[in-house]
């Protein structure tokens, strides 16, 4: 075994920058001709995702903390929304870039210039907080808040390319039959991030204030980047072979996707999950600090992560089953219905209960998307397709995210606390003054699952699945061979 899946017909040659025109010529292979035991490639494996983990650990804590520190200090959902929606639009536009970076270099090159981009990114936010009067840099009306608030998502963002080179390292590393339970520990090490940033986010400010919370930002940033540059992977003696034009190939990014049968309904399937995302991005924390501190909602939110952390180890343990997409559906299902219910009533333990059921699912989805593209998409191309698949579904969220939160602050949060709507909608959310947003929830649920139920009975879902079983198939030899 290489650690590499065998490319379908006619994915074998690639075409190289320097060749005659329509020439083809046979792709080298970008691994070192004697590999390591599937168990020491797996112990690479580990510490790359542990040293992201920490990375994302530090940009998750600082983005956190500004949601947190803008909604306190304004009580507007609409910077909370604009700060969610920008930092998945800022995803979605990058995203095909990086995937082709991460295509036409090194994984571990690619992780550690987005790493030096994000310390410097965070430098400056520092700098301009240090020099801007706190009521400027708080007035929404002025431009020095979103200035701050764009500087750090920009951080934040590039940190997204780690991500992708980190999917296509599970190629490299991991043998076919047990890529669905290292995307598993992908979300595993995902959910105990956000149970981290939770606590540290909500304590930060609480007790420290922003200032001092870029500080431990910055701390951290510079310790995940100096471990990064201990880390070796032998198997990648250089970037693999491939058709990637320029620094950003829409167009090779298309290609890639519709050479595939289905595949790119699977990218749509998975932005189902994704457009519930944006409007728990708007709303989530103005629901969730309305009814706790934010010492104590950080704390929470860090409990219902542990969902994560249970839901990546379920993958991990026992993987995805035969077909990863009827999996993802059921999974975006149950999320629908765990979205409509779980602030019928303003009760501190059932919203808890909701995220934490919620999370559960998310790595389902998730590692279903990310073991389909592993098993049906040769190397040369992965970095673009998770580039693509990224770029749609983030998309997805900042939509709905700038849609909800001016509709939710401007007109249904007043009229579910006038005398009118909480007449009328008392009787299915209760009595609490949050049932404006609770109205939101109830009806995304509602919408998702709809969406995700159709979603079993269209042709395309029987052509991704087909797709993937061939695709498994044909690996099943590879695998037995000695």
């Amino acid at each position: 075994m290489t650690g590499q899946d065998p490319a379908p017909p006619g994915a074998g040659a690639v075409p190289q920058h320097s060749a005659a025109p329509h020439e083809e010529v046979a792709a080298p292979s970008p691994q070192a001709a004697t590999l390591r035991s599937p168990a020491e490639r797996n112990r690479t494996f580990l510490g790359i995702l542990v040293n992201t983990g920490l990375a994302n650990i530090t940009t998750s804590y600082l983005w956190f903390a500004l949601t947190f520190w803008a909604y306190l200090e304004t009580r507007n959902v609409i910077a909370t929304g604009v700060i969610g929606g920008a930092y998945m639009l800022l995803i979605a536009l990058s995203s095909i870039s990086f995937g082709t970076l991460v295509d036409r270099h090194r994984k571990l090159a690619v992780m550690r210039f987005a790493a030096g981009v994000t310390l410097v990114m965070f430098l400056l936010a520092g700098a301009v907080f240090l020099v801007t009067p706190a009521a400027s840099l708080l007035d929404l009306q002025q431009p020095w808040f979103w200035v701050f608030a764009l500087i750090i998502l920009v951080g934040a963002v590039v940190e997204n390319m780690r991500n992708i080179a980190l999917s296509t390292t599970v190629t490299i590393l991991i043998e076919p039959d047990r890529r669905a339970n290292a995307n598993g520990l992908v979300g595993m090490v995902q959910g105990l991030m956000f149970i981290i940033t939770s606590v540290l986010s909500g304590l930060s400010i609480g007790l420290l204030g922003m200032g001092w919370t870029i500080v431990v930002a910055l701390v951290l940033t510079a310790l995940a980047f100096a471990h990064l540059l201990t880390l070796r992977m032998p198997e990648e003696v250089g970037a693999a072979a491939t058709d990637a034009q320029g620094g950003f190939d829409l167009r090779g990014s298309v290609a890639a996707v519709l050479a595939i049968p289905g595949l790119f309904a699977l990218i749509l399937f998975s932005t189902f999950n994704n457009f519930m995302g944006g409007v728990y991005m708007a709303l989530m924390d103005p629901y969730g600090l309305d009814l706790f501190t934010v010492e104590m909602w950080g704390i929470y939110l860090a409990v219902g992560a542990t969902g994560f952390v249970l839901g990546g180890a379920l993958i991990g343990k026992f993987g995805l089953g035969s077909n990863p997409l009827r999996t993802m559906l059921g999974a975006v299902i149950v999320m629908g219905v765990v979205g409509a219910v779980f602030t019928l009533r303003e009760w501190g333990w059932l919203y808890v209960l909701g995220i934490w059921l919620y999370l559960v699912l998310v790595p389902f989805v998730e590692a279903a998307e990310q073991t389909v593209i592993q098993r049906v998409v040769p190397l040369p191309r992965q970095g673009r397709v998770f580039g693509l698949a990224m770029a749609f579904e983030s998309a997805a969220a900042p939509v709905t995210a700038f849609v909800i939160a001016p509709i939710a602050q401007v007109w249904i949060i007043p009229y579910a606390r006038s005398a009118e709507g909480a007449d009328r909608l008392a009787p299915l959310l209760g009595e609490g003054s949050s049932r404006g947003i609770a109205l939101v929830f109830l009806v995304a649920g509602i919408l998702i699952i709809a969406a995700a139920v159709l979603a079993f009975f269209t042709p395309v879902y029987r052509r991704v699945s087909g797709t993937y079983a061939r695709a498994a198939a044909e690996d099943a030899p590879a695998a037995a061979a000695p």
